[in-house]
């Protein structure tokens, strides 16, 4: 089993930091954390009424902070009723920075998603498999536990916070 559990967290090393890191990061999706600004342009239907442009432009919580003439004017940006063109300023992570959070939030529509399930299944070995790298009689054991025990606990009491 310790050599099991040797060559595997060897092995996952790489995707474990990434995990970390985008684990980190998604924590901050929320904030303007690393983020930086893009203005994109955009051109929609004309005359869409003002209530679904935030869908069509994919905005959530939108807002028209006010309307002249044909120009609608919200938090994020501008909309033109009579060209259609929608000029939205976005907060968004660097290239890579997102990829790294993606992989984090991978589906079944994502294409590597079996490697998602094949790291969770690993951690799964490491849990488990680290009950088997001491001997259950010995003292560091008995010391595992108690540790196991507490976080246990602090686990239950982040999810019921």
């Amino acid at each position: 089993m310790r050599v099991y559990h040797r060559y595997l967290g060897f092995f996952l090393a790489g995707i474990m930091a990434i995990y970390a890191l985008s684990g980190v990061l998604m924590i901050f999706r929320t904030t303007d954390f690393l983020k930086v600004e893009q203005v994109r342009t955009s051109k929609l239907p004309t005359g869409i009424p003002m209530e679904n442009i935030g869908r069509e432009l994919r905005i959530r919580e939108f807002k028209v902070l006010k309307e002249e003439g044909d120009i609608i004017t919200f938090k994020e940006g501008t909309y033109n009723k009579s060209t259609g063109e929608a000029v939205v300023t976005v907060k968004e992570l660097p290239p890579m920075l997102a990829k790294l959070c993606d992989l984090h939030k991978a589906t079944t529509r994502s294409p590597l998603f079996f490697l998602n399930i094949f790291f969770g299944i690993s951690l799964l070995f490491f849990v488990l498999s680290a009950f088997w790298m001491f001997s259950p009689g010995s003292g560091i054991f008995k010391k595992g536990l108690y540790f196991t025990a507490g976080g246990i606990a602090l686990a239950l009491i982040m999810f019921l916070i």
